[in-house]
């Protein structure tokens, strides 16, 4: 039991015994004391304050002086007001790095206390998500790095964990690369252009929305006719679709030319996602679970819960729920992205009967996931419940919105370079990487670039827009991943100055060592570690380590500026100051793991 909960301990037994009466469940808060008082944990007091017929002072001094008496580690505290400030002994923070130092998964629940497999219902984590018909652009960077992040962070809790893919390979915008290449390719491919493949079919795409705004613009023209109704009957608009009901009758011909393009785009992007650093467990197409996902429609319809119109379309009566009925077949027998979701849902309970079905997806969505929910539960599926959207903000950048019908998307794999030459750039001219080879300045610029990234990206709040900004983003300075690199950095250096056979004996530092004020200021930060990840996997929140992980960085630079490591006379402080440095890397490490964001050891 940690001291929080021996504390809480102590302070329930002791308030049952002098009242009769336990004090209820969460009312026993410990919280760390605010820096602009005296202390290491703070007791809010005031729900004890009936029971011990006290004022809230006189029982803050009672509890503190029980607690004093009964408890080693306590060795003082200080009242205000209604807060029990409590000051841990010099010997408990001093025994907490000596008991952590030297432990690779320090914060993180340990892969022996994890549930043998097969005896805990996962977690199954869907991101990524891409369309077929277009490479992926900011918005999926967004969205695969928060869902690599939130897996590993409820696996760093401790939860079992499974990453999946939802490749939507199918549908009219599929189908509008499809024409557009059949049109006007002259049977180009990744070979003949140089280009990867699904940048070539994101090129089709673009075309066949180029080509169809001409059409529409002649329609609205020489008949009058408004945009949407345009575009609804524009030629190109007219092909595409019935190539898609081709392509759900089983065509051989279109058939044939989807693999292919398809083929194309899955190569492009398994070269993203591995430079990306992303990855998932298991792949699913939409082209697979949307015959379920009409199976399973049809099965309710079967069974009343669903009902069919006239036209022949089939639709969930959601009334009851104060929303309007929801189509899930079209007239003509094809499916919507609702048919394909109630699919996927069912094909996944099937693989893994999870706790918890989590979708990555932007808050465009909500809408959408309401509703499934809703359906589901028509359908009287188990796992209703069991979906959970986790709903994010978009992105966006200093020139505004992005439009892939238009071209104006930020391809990720721009993206990444972009970044990496930037990372480059900075890091010459602060004139870092002179004894670096060739191969290890490559390696170092796509760590700092991609680090770069990455931090930026998911330092904010999920839910929150937001504005993004690369040359902001690869800074030495500030809340940034580069600043946070270069502290784990700069203490692998010391700890490599050191050596390896002073590192192996500097855990026998004496227990008569007084903190000063900065020292113990970084192993209070360092010890909320494990909770903060409790925690950050408890939100889905990424931007909880990464702020934290900052604070850290933060914090080990005020006590690098203000303390000597190497250099202290005093062999006993100096191996406690490398024992200090030595969890402080580690703990950057562990934090930013759970980002997806590698640390350099030298930089």
């Amino acid at each position: 039991m940690n001291i929080e909960g021996r504390i809480a301990e102590v302070v329930t037994q002791s308030i049952e015994e002098l009242s009769g009466q336990a004090p209820k469940l969460g009312q026993v808060v410990l919280q760390r004391t605010r820096k602009d008082f005296e202390g290491d944990l703070t007791l809010v007091v005031f729900p004890f304050v009936k029971l011990m017929r006290r004022s809230p002072e006189e029982t803050a001094r009672f509890i503190g002086d029980l607690l004093v008496e009964k408890l080693d580690e306590v060795e003082r505290f200080n009242v205000v007001k209604g807060f029990l400030n409590l000051s841990l002994s010099n010997n408990y923070w001093l025994e907490f790095i000596r008991k952590n130092t030297g432990d690779p998964d320090f914060g993180l629940v340990k892969p022996s206390a994890m549930p043998e497999k097969g005896t805990e219902k996962p977690v199954v984590v869907e991101y990524s998500s891409p369309n077929t018909n277009k490479p992926l652009h900011l918005g999926h960077v967004r969205n695969n790095l928060l869902g690599y992040s939130v897996s590993c962070l409820l696996q760093g809790a401790g939860r079992k964990v499974v990453k999946v893919n939802l490749v939507n390979d199918r549908g009219i915008h599929i189908c509008k690369s499809m024409l557009a290449w059949m049109r006007f390719g002259r049977g180009e491919t990744p070979e003949s252009t140089g280009k990867k493949g699904d940048q070539l079919v994101g090129d089709y795409y673009v075309r066949f929305e180029s080509e169809l705004r001409d059409q529409v613009r002649q329609l609205m023209e020489d008949e009058q006719l408004g945009e949407e109704e345009a575009r609804r009957e524009a030629p190109l608009m007219k092909e595409a679709q019935e190539l898609l009901r081709r392509w759900e009758a089983g065509d051989d011909e279109v058939v044939k030319i989807w693999k292919l393009m398809n083929g194309w785009v899955y190569e492009g992007f398994d070269a993203t996602y591995k430079r990306m650093g992303v990855d998932f467990d298991k792949i699913y197409y939409e082209s697979d679970t949307y015959l379920l996902g009409k199976d399973t429609v049809l099965d309710g319809l079967q069974r009343k819960a669903l009902y069919r119109k006239e036209d022949g379309s089939v639709w969930a009566d959601l009334q009851d729920e104060k929303l309007d009925d929801k189509l899930l077949l079209r007239a003509d027998g094809t499916s919507v992205y609702m048919t394909q979701d109630i699919g996927t849902a069912q094909l996944r309970y099937y693989d893994y009967q999870p706790e918890l079905m989590v979708y990555v997806v932007g808050n465009e969505q909500n809408h959408h996931f309401n509703v499934l929910k809703k359906v589901l539960h028509k359908l009287d599926k188990p796992y209703a419940e069991a979906i959970y959207h986790l709903s994010y903000g978009m992105v966006e950048l200093p020139q505004g919105k992005m439009k892939s019908r238009e071209g104006t998307v930020v391809d990720a794999d721009e993206l990444m370079d972009e970044m990496e030459a930037t990372a480059r750039r900075m890091t010459e001219e602060l004139g870092k990487t002179q004894d670096f080879s060739d191969a290890e300045k490559k390696e170092l610029y796509h760590l700092i670039g991609l680090g770069a990234l990455k931090y930026f990206i998911l330092k904010v709040d999920p839910k929150k827009n937001m504005l993004f900004n690369p040359e902001e983003s690869i800074d030495f300075n500030g809340n940034t991943g580069p600043f946070i690199q270069y502290t784990h950095a700069r203490i692998r250096s010391v700890l490599r100055t050191a050596g390896k056979e002073r590192l192996m004996r500097v855990h026998d530092f004496s227990a008569d060592i007084e903190l000063q004020e900065k020292e113990k200021q970084l192993i209070k930060t360092i010890y909320d570690f494990p909770g903060v990840v409790k925690e950050a996997a408890e939100e889905m929140s990424p931007a909880r380590i990464a702020n934290y992980v900052y604070e850290v960085a933060r914090e080990f630079n005020q006590f690098y500026h203000d303390h000597s490591i190497l250099n202290e006379p005093d062999k006993q402080l100096s191996d406690f100051r490398l024992c200090l440095s030595e969890l402080t890397a580690q703990t950057i490490r562990n934090a930013m793991g759970l980002l997806g964001i590698r640390v350099p050891e030298r930089m």
